[in-house]
């Protein structure tokens, strides 16, 4: 009663009381505060003469110490001794005195055989070595529930502890234990986990709060069904341990006592987990690299040349030219390709080849642009090189296109780190973490080469590339030209909040926010089994994403995939812009010949009509200007000395005979 005056009977409290007697003590005033309190008894219940004597002490409302049954048991046994050593010779009995030097003639065959029996009483079976002591005995381990002591085990002399509980009656007991009752929770101050309302100077107690903490833990509380108390840890510190040994922030006050868990984004580790008890995690995470998100790479103006490389863009046109003029010698070669131009004319006496020169190019540019053209090869040879061509055109073409979409649509930034080696192999980016917490420890006590490295930097780094909170290092970041090393749930969270950060590279450790509570809290395993049961559910998933995505301005710079592609990556001018270019580029070059041509033409005309050229010049301008139809009257200069029915290789026309004029009008 002393001890539960000056708060000394909570369920962090572990008593072992040394009397045999417990059993005889009221204990309904401590048998619901959840104190572990435990004790060993003697005498066995189980005994007949113990029910039987119960049963006549219970009317005179006495209970049997274990003084009480000893004393039985002894009388019992020089009762069974003294008998049977009179059945074997006749004792005389005479008086004795203490003050004399005198013993009684049977004493000593009296207690050997008393060594020799065994009887069994209230305290189990009576046994004794050759010194006197009792040899085998066996002692009931007691233990406090809320149905007042219960045996939990058994110890004996040759067989030593075996503890009978199980599981579940201490699951049961747990359970009873923290119902109604309020635990304070110490917590830190620390988006999205814990934060203070807007209005939280007009507010007390757990109102002034809410985050991801605040809902988790109404969840547990709600179905454990207790209460709890937020306070906010003294020196604002998470839990690391000094040099000397001693423990700071949350994990001290769990030591000390002043509160029964500790729930924040605080993270599960070795050192930690040898002075509290952990739950589950609630949450899986792991450190990664924060950084300011690059600039978007600017499309080119010949964007859509990128698909192939320029290597494969010379072979291109080498194979261009190269297969021009081979299907030029081809065709002059093969036999098959020389045609007679007027096919009426049964006897010609020259042969056209259609494959010139520049009419081979001209089809080798149709087959690569898929469009085709009128000529069309005769000879077997001169077809095989049309069809490789096709077939080398078809897969070049199906490749840039398929290509081509991917570089025109996919926005591309140009990042200067990927990933943690990126980090250690420059010095021009500086990167740093936490000064106080699990990230911190994790690159001081890693042993992988790489993270050594930066280890090294990171605390040889001047001016000092680490802070005091995560605030100050995304501060820090987005002034440029700093990575800031920490949890990546953290990054998560601001990533959506902040649209000039991005996170980089995958995950460098696997680790854990779990629920810290003081070791050997009987609380640590129910609140494991309703993690595990809310992480079934979908609540801790349902939780993150309330609080990551949904409130307090998330999802801000949340993309959702996009269901057609299409329109979510519509091209801008900036990456098709090249294309225009050379469709002007391609029309003024067409102009350029065009008036070559239009004034070599004239010059020539003029030089044969002996006419001024410019009068030439205006005369074709005014025709072509006119637009009065697709056919142009000649001179009759020109008419005499050029008939249209001429061939373009000076050969005259040989008139048809034979044939029927109105039928080849």
């Amino acid at each position: 009663m002393q001890a539960q005056q000056v708060d000394m009977m909570s369920e962090y409290h572990n008593y072992f009381l040394t009397t045999l007697d417990l059993d005889t003590v009221d204990l309904e005033d401590f048998q619901y505060g959840g104190t572990n309190i435990s004790s060993l008894r003697l005498v066995d219940t189980s005994a007949a003469s113990y029910r039987n004597l119960t049963r006549a002490w219970a009317a005179r409302s006495v209970r049997a110490p274990t003084e009480m049954a000893l004393m039985f048991d002894a009388v019992q046994l020089f009762a069974t001794a003294l008998g049977d050593l009179d059945r074997g010779q006749k004792i005389n009995i005479r008086p004795l005195s203490c003050d004399t030097e005198h013993s009684w003639q049977h004493g000593v065959s009296l207690v050997n055989y008393m060594r020799m029996i065994n009887i069994k009483g209230l305290t189990g079976d009576i046994k004794f070595d050759r010194h006197g002591f009792r040899s085998d005995f066996r002692l009931k381990v007691l233990e406090l529930t809320h149905e007042g002591l219960k045996v939990a085990g058994e110890w004996g002399v040759h067989t030593g502890l075996n503890l009978t509980t199980n599981y579940s009656r201490d699951y049961e007991e747990a359970m009873l234990s923290i119902q109604n009752k309020t635990l304070v929770v110490t917590s830190i101050l620390n988006s999205p986990y814990l934060m203070l309302k807007t209005d939280h100077t007009h507010r007390t107690g757990n109102d002034r709060f809410e985050g991801y903490v605040v809902d988790l833990l109404a969840e547990i509380s709600r179905q454990l069904r207790f209460h709890f108390l937020i306070r906010l840890v003294g020196d604002g510190n998470y839990g690391k341990r000094n040099e000397q040994g001693e423990w700071n922030g949350m994990i001290r006050e769990l030591i000390d006592g002043k509160a029964d868990m500790a729930v924040a984004d605080l993270t599960i580790t070795y050192q930690r987990e040898t002075v509290v008890d952990f739950t589950m995690p609630f949450m899986n995470l792991g450190i990664s690299i924060l950084f300011k998100k690059p600039n978007r790479k600017t499309p080119r103006l010949f964007s859509f040349l990128a698909p192939l490389s320029f290597e494969v863009w010379v072979y291109m046109a080498t194979a261009f030219m190269g297969v021009s003029l081979f299907l030029f010698i081809v065709a002059r070669f093969s036999p098959y390709e020389w045609a007679n131009p007027h096919p009426c004319d049964q006897a010609p006496r020259v042969l056209r080849n259609q494959f010139t020169l520049l009419n081979t190019l001209w089809f080798t540019v149709g087959c690569l642009m898929q469009q085709g053209s009128e000529l069309s090869p005769r000879a077997l040879s001169t077809r095989l090189v049309a069809g490789i061509w096709w077939f080398f055109t078809l897969i070049m073409v199906s490749s840039y296109t398929a290509n081509l979409a991917a570089f025109l649509t996919l926005e591309r930034l140009v990042a200067p780190i990927e990933s943690a080696e990126d980090l250690a192999r420059q010095s021009a980016i500086q990167y740093g973490c936490l000064e106080s917490g699990s990230t911190q420890a994790f690159f001081r006590d890693s042993k992988i080469p790489t993270y050594k490295r930066m280890w090294t930097y990171m605390s040889n780094a001047k001016p000092n590339v680490f802070v005091d909170s995560n605030a100050k290092g995304i501060e820090r970041v987005q002034k440029g030209n700093y990575a800031f090393l920490m949890e990546s749930t953290t990054i998560e969270y601001n990533v959506e909040r902040h649209c000039d950060l991005i996170q980089v590279g995958g995950l460098l450790d696997s680790k854990g926010f779990g629920i810290a509570t003081p070791s050997g809290s009987p609380y640590r395993v129910l609140m494991s089994s309703v993690i595990l049961k809310m992480q079934e559910t979908g609540m801790l998933h349902m939780l993150k994403k309330r609080w990551w995505r949904q409130r307090r301005g998330g999802g801000r710079c949340y993309r959702e995939e996009p269901k057609v592609s299409v329109a979510a990556s519509s091209l801008g001018l900036a990456n098709v812009g090249g294309v225009f270019v050379v469709l002007l580029a391609g029309m003024g070059a067409a102009c350029v010949i065009a008036l070559a041509e239009f004034i070599w033409k004239s010059r020539k005309v003029a030089s044969e009509e002996r006419e001024p050229l410019c009068v030439e010049l205006c005369r074709e301008f005014r025709f072509a200007l006119t637009c009065k139809g697709s056919t142009k009257p000649l001179s009759k200069k020109r008419g005499a000395t050029e008939d249209p029915r001429t061939p373009e290789n000076g050969l005259p026309f040989m008139p048809l005979t034979g044939f029927n004029k109105e039928a080849i009008s």
